[in-house]
């Protein structure tokens, strides 16, 4: 009895160590977990691709391997690459171009065929005391990037509206997995009663065609690595004549469709409507209950000096493609109203002219007595002061004496030097030649009244 109960705290001890035992040989049996950042990724013929993947593991010192494989619905499944603690083998067929980075279970794909796209799975197993493994799956899509799309319209020769269909193509010289979009003037056209689209979008139907549908339209070629537009066309869609209309100068206008000018005068009218290819025109004259044809081409020139007093011309265009026609009438009036204003122009425009050259003659006139007035009194003044004798000088003096009157004052002033009377003869006059000489003689003084008075009679 005392050697089973000896043995049994020893039992317990033994099976609590086993317990732990087991507890961290499980804890560290190899665990791992494979992580990839997106399960969908783009690829690009001709191109490198990377396929991310990683790995964490508890287990340090046990074995790691890492595998590639492939899977499409044409060749099925593959095995790419094998990784065992850093050591590759690649598989004998593909492995000159697929490349494994260990350290992170990445794939390097380079460079890319269109037979890649499929299903890749990346799987990591770690052997130690337990063996333990994951994996993920990505998805890969390859594509060629689309060319510039080309885009042409039939027929070549063009569409009758109203009555002719027309189709518009496009298509690509490279790409894969190619969507197509249609536009008209730079917006998306919407399917409608007369614009419909094949099953794959690359042709547009328009039935019928109409002048509206005249316009720029490209197409838009799309895949997920690119897309390109085609240049712009526009088809050739025959129409009208529509919007038909005769203009003349306004100022010879009466009321819509009626001109009225003078005799001798003359006229043009301008014939104008939409259409295409152009319209042909012609015009006929309608007066005393006859009509005639007179001219072709979209202009109309009339001399009224040979026309009837009243007439009627009208204008007529015609497609020859689409078969419409349509025409237009005016009336024209010679009228004496007209004859008496191109004559009042006339007469306004001569009065104008003599009234520009009189006013013109007055400015010149005026300008000239300025200056006459400005120069001519100095010129005189000085000349007589020069030319004067000295017994002129003195006869003034004289007579200055009995003029008593200050009426007669009144004129141009320049002050000067002069001698008095008393010392008049002190200078021998014949030997002074202007009255300046004269006044330089020394001891010569008198008034400045004397020169008032011979001042020139201008004055």
């Amino acid at each position: 009895m005392g050697h089973d109960a000896l043995m049994d705290p020893l039992g317990s001890r033994l099976h609590l160590l086993l317990y732990q035992i087991c507890i961290v040989t499980i804890g560290t049996s190899g665990t791992v977990k494979v992580t990839v950042p997106t399960q969908l990724i783009l690829g690009t013929v001709g191109q490198s691709l990377l396929l991310p993947a990683n790995y964490t593991t508890d287990s340090g010192d046990h074995q790691v391997q890492i595998t590639w494989t492939f899977q499409s619905q044409s060749s099925g499944s593959m095995l790419l690459v094998t990784a065992t603690n850093n050591v590759l083998t690649h598989d004998m067929e593909h492995g000159h171009r697929f490349f494994l980075s260990p350290t992170s279970a990445s794939l390097w794909i380079n460079p890319v065929e269109l037979r890649d796209e499929g299903e890749y799975t990346v799987k990591v197993t770690v052997s130690g005391v337990k063996v333990a493994s994951a994996s993920r799956q990505l998805t890969v899509h390859v594509n060629v990037p689309v060319s510039k799309p080309v885009v042409w319209s039939e027929p070549v020769w063009g569409a009758v509206e109203n009555v002719d269909n027309a189709t518009l193509n496009c298509s690509v010289d490279n790409g894969t997995k190619i969507v197509y979009q249609w536009l008209k003037a730079g917006k998306p056209i919407r399917p409608s009663s007369r614009h419909t689209f094949s099953s794959d979008n690359k042709t547009l139907f328009i039935s019928p065609v109409l002048k509206e549908d005249l316009s720029n339209y490209s197409c838009v070629a799309r895949n997920p690595i690119s897309a390109n537009e085609s240049e712009p066309v526009t088809p050739n869609i025959y129409y009208g004549p529509y919007d038909l209309t005769v203009n003349s100068e306004a100022q010879y206008k009466i009321r819509e469709g009626v001109f009225a000018i003078g005799k001798g005068m003359p006229i043009l009218f301008k014939c104008s409507a939409s259409s295409n290819p152009p319209n042909v025109y012609s015009w006929f004259q309608k007066s005393n209950n006859e009509t005639r044809p007179i001219q072709w081409g979209p202009l109309l020139r009339i001399n009224s000096g040979k026309a009837p007093e009243k007439a009627d011309y009208t204008c007529c265009v015609y497609n020859n493609i689409t078969g419409k026609r349509d025409e237009a009438q005016v009336t024209l009036i010679l009228s004496v109203a007209g004859q008496e204003a191109k004559k009042h122009t006339r007469s306004s425009l001569h009065s104008l002219t003599i009234i520009v050259a009189i006013s013109l003659a007055l400015i010149v006139c005026v300008l000239f007595y300025f200056c006459f007035r400005r120069c001519y009194p100095r010129k005189v003044i000085r000349q007589e002061l020069y030319h004067r004798s000295p017994i002129e000088y003195i006869r003034a003096h004289e007579m200055s004496v009995a003029h008593e009157s200050s009426m007669d004052d009144y004129g141009i002033y320049e002050f000067v030097a002069v001698p008095e009377p008393a010392q008049v003869q002190q200078a021998r006059p014949d030997k002074l030649s202007t009255v300046y000489d004269f006044i330089r003689a020394p001891d010569l003084h008198t008034t400045i009244y004397e020169v008032i008075c011979h001042s020139p009679e201008t004055f």
